[in-house]
């Protein structure tokens, strides 16, 4: 069963014990944090209301920010990555990548958990994913549904993404993250929050 959004209460101790958790470099502190939140609240709410407004926070200025947000940023994947392991999921229909030259992918990395959370399988290919390798993975894969995320514009090239969806018209191809900022064109859709990425990515059978 899916959870419904945390109250504010909830949120706002959540996000004190993990930024001090990130403070103090302990990832792993971050991580069981991270987990307990995806057990008691879904996916979802922790990652739109929690993680996400945290990575925000950081400023990554001084090497001590960075360091922070270094540890913040580990735990909170290994977090999510241990969500909902244990489960079996249906076949692999759903590839996730980052783009070219895009060094985070995070935001993968929740639609991944929230997936597993709906018992639907994916193939999470990390972070700056080639375009040729993208291609390539897609032939060997044969999935239904194919998901690109860019952090930021250096990485967004529409173009790019309007060009391997013309290449594979089977599929539903999508950007996701907040690097798509040119405008994605047919056969191409943004996908602009975690609950519109899920359902993008959901069997025909299962969209509501």
């Amino acid at each position: 069963m899916l959870k419904t959004p945390m109250p504010s209460e909830a949120v706002e101790t959540a996000r004190k014990r993990l930024t001090l958790a990130a403070e103090d470099l302990n990832a792993d502190r971050v991580a069981a944090l991270v987990a307990d939140l995806t057990v008691e609240w879904g996916v979802a709410g922790p990652w739109e209301q929690v993680c996400v407004p945290a990575l925000t926070a950081l400023r990554g200025h001084t090497a001590a920010e960075i360091a922070v947000e270094h540890a913040l940023s580990e735990g909170v994947r290994v977090g999510l990555d241990v969500f909902r392991r244990d489960r079996p999921t249906a076949a692999h229909g759903v590839l996730l990548a980052g783009a070219e030259h895009e060094t985070h992918s995070l935001g993968l990395h929740a639609l991944s958990a929230a997936l597993r959370e709906r018992s639907v399988g994916s193939l999470l290919l990390g972070p700056a994913l080639p375009w040729a390798a993208l291609a390539d993975a897609t032939y060997r894969t044969r999935p239904r549904t194919v998901v690109v995320w860019s952090q930021t514009p250096v990485t967004g090239r529409a173009y790019r993404l309007v060009r391997f969806a013309r290449d594979f018209p089977s599929l539903r191809v999508h950007g996701a993250g907040p690097g798509w900022i040119e405008p994605l064109t047919r056969p191409v859709s943004h996908l602009a929050s975690l609950p519109a990425a899920v359902a993008a990515c959901l069997p025909p059978a299962e969209r509501g």
